[in-house]
């Protein structure tokens, strides 16, 4: 926990001079004041975030974290556990949703095993962070031990630490974990006190009576938990996943260090409320990619004071939607670098 109370002291609030001098070339460049809209407001921040007025972003970086969930014992889920290590495989072999998109905008992903419930064959591009062979069933107990907790979170910091050697100015949280939106919505109903069934969806296809099951099984698991609202790292270790853990590092160091963090889907989202209970300065370094068809996602966000950039019903994880929010993040700096203003294109300034 040392490890992570020094990341936390570390972090700090935003360059205010960086932003106002954004502010002010965006205000002067040939276009309606504010008529780009959030291309406007996430270049200023990202020039808040970084301490440079005009930033760019070359070196761009997802953090895909893989782990299983004891839950699935409890048909939480359509797909079997086996998935994950499948997947696993998939994104080693670049042939995931995650790999193509992350190819389309020319980042890396970075691919973690913090806790799958099988062993993996040892690859170049697989990070081994595993914390153990999977949570335990929350239904009937924690899922992990609170130094299990810990750990998780300090693999993620490590492994953002690793790749800042190799460049990173921008990163992306992505994950993959059968069982993982049984998780992340009790934390979610922790963390915002929000109702269970509000925060709960029907993850990768349920039927009505899955997801009523499902209901039932995350009411259970709190009931049985007590995972206490005002300790996050007790609500991670009572009813969540190694790969949550995992992103709320990611989050974290991603802070620290001044890059911009932004958030894939509800998964992202219940690390980033985490990540946002144990330091709220964190909020300021985040952007939402999307708004995830999962209902307890938009919960999430409004929680968070977030405003997603894209809807487009997207449930997958893996750090698609995160991509897709990096694509969005360069057009704006793009946008500030690189448009002309008014004096240097001769146009006339409105009043």
């Amino acid at each position: 926990m040392d490890k992570i109370s020094r990341l936390i002291s570390e972090i700090r609030a935003l360059d205010k001079k960086a932003m106002e001098e954004a502010r002010r070339r965006q205000d002067s460049l040939t276009k309606p004041r504010g008529s780009l809209g959030q291309l406007e407001s996430l270049s200023i921040q990202i020039a808040g975030i970084k301490g440079e007025a005009r930033p760019k972003i070359h070196h761009k970086v997802i953090f895909t974290l893989a782990s299983d969930h004891g839950v699935t014992k409890e048909r939480v889920s359509a797909y079997p556990s086996e998935v994950t290590v499948q997947m696993v495989y998939n994104f080693l072999r670049g042939g995931a949703a995650i790999n193509v998109l992350s190819r389309h905008i020319g980042g890396r992903v970075v691919i973690a095993d913090l806790g799958v419930s099988s062993m993996i064959e040892a690859h170049p591009e697989l990070k081994n962070k595993k914390v153990a062979m999977g949570t335990q069933n929350i239904a009937e107990g924690p899922a992990m031990s609170r130094e299990e907790a810990i750990r998780a979170i300090e693999s993620g910091i490590e492994l953002v630490e690793e790749e800042l050697l190799r460049g990173i100015d921008i990163l992306g949280t992505g994950d993959m974990g059968i069982g993982n939106t049984t998780s992340s919505s009790a934390i979610a109903a922790v963390l915002t006190r929000t109702d269970v069934k509000k925060v709960t969806g029907r993850g990768t296809g349920l039927d009505e009576e899955g997801w009523r099951k499902k209901i039932n099984v995350i009411q259970k698991a709190i009931k049985i938990n007590q995972p206490d609202p005002d300790d996050p790292i007790d609500v991670l270790s009572k009813v969540g996943g190694f790969e949550i853990g995992g992103l709320v590092g990611v989050i974290l160091a991603g802070a620290k260090n001044c890059i911009p963090v932004v958030i894939d889907g509800f998964i992202s989202g219940a690390a980033a409320l985490i990540a946002t209970s144990l330091s709220p300065g964190v909020k300021s370094y985040l952007i939402a990619s999307h708004q995830s068809a999962e209902p307890g996602h938009k919960i999430i966000l409004r929680h968070l004071g977030l405003k997603p950039l894209l809807d487009l019903d997207l449930r997958l994880g893996e750090g698609t939607g995160a991509a897709l929010g990096i694509f969005l993040v360069e057009a704006s700096l793009k946008i500030l670098n690189e448009m002309a203003t008014f004096m240097e294109a001769g146009v006339s300034q409105g009043l």
